[in-house]
């Protein structure tokens, strides 16, 4: 940021951080000794899909590209009640290294195309022995991730005293979002 920036208020927003992704894979091992939390094997990303061929494209390679290996995961693409696109990739919860690896691809690869303005966030889904639902949430646009984990029952409700616990479990392997207002709320997001 230049001198004139300052003086008139300008800030230049953060960049994600992609690689830190790759601390899933530790970040994982925490939650699942510290919290009883495991990988459900599905991953998302968030998007508001752009109009038009050039970006409907890109989105089919995407696919295409996550289906190419013998051992491919599942994926698909679904609309949320706000209108914004997930794409789905489901694959065996004991490899988080390749869910995580297909998660960056997806993130990348709409970013190189000049699509990452509309990229929101990623999702990796955990679940705990009794079924309850957890979200790692990282934000594009922060290069942050931070915990959401709904209470059991349906409601639109959050289990706040569990999410401050993922975020200082958390804290030792990931960036955190420090500012709970950002922890926004995924409800219906696929996996949880």
């Amino acid at each position: 940021m230049g001198f004139l920036d300052a003086l008139l208020g300008r800030t230049k927003p953060k960049q994600a951080n992609l690689d830190a992704l790759f601390g899933i894979p530790s970040s994982a091992i925490t939650l699942a000794a510290e919290a009883g939390l495991t990988p459900t094997g599905t991953g998302a990303v968030c998007y508001r899909a752009a109009g038009g061929g050039a970006f409907a494209q890109v989105e089919q390679e995407v696919v295409e590209l996550l289906r190419a290996d013998a051992d491919a995961p599942d994926v698909r693409t679904t609309t949320d009640e706000f209108g914004f696109t997930w794409l789905v990739v489901e694959d065996d919860p004991e490899d988080l290294t390749g869910l995580v690896t297909d998660l960056h691809a997806v993130n990348t690869t709409l970013e190189v195309h000049g699509f990452g303005p509309g990229l929101l966030c990623s999702l990796l889904p955990f679940r705990d022995a009794g079924g309850r639902g957890f979200g790692l949430v990282y934000l594009y646009k922060q290069g942050t991730f931070y915990p959401f984990a709904p209470k059991p029952g349906g409601g639109r409700q959050r289990d706040t005293l569990l999410e401050i616990r993922a975020r200082d479990l958390l804290a030792q392997d990931l960036p955190v979002e420090k500012d709970p207002q950002r922890w926004l709320a995924v409800w219906g997001a696929p996996g949880l």
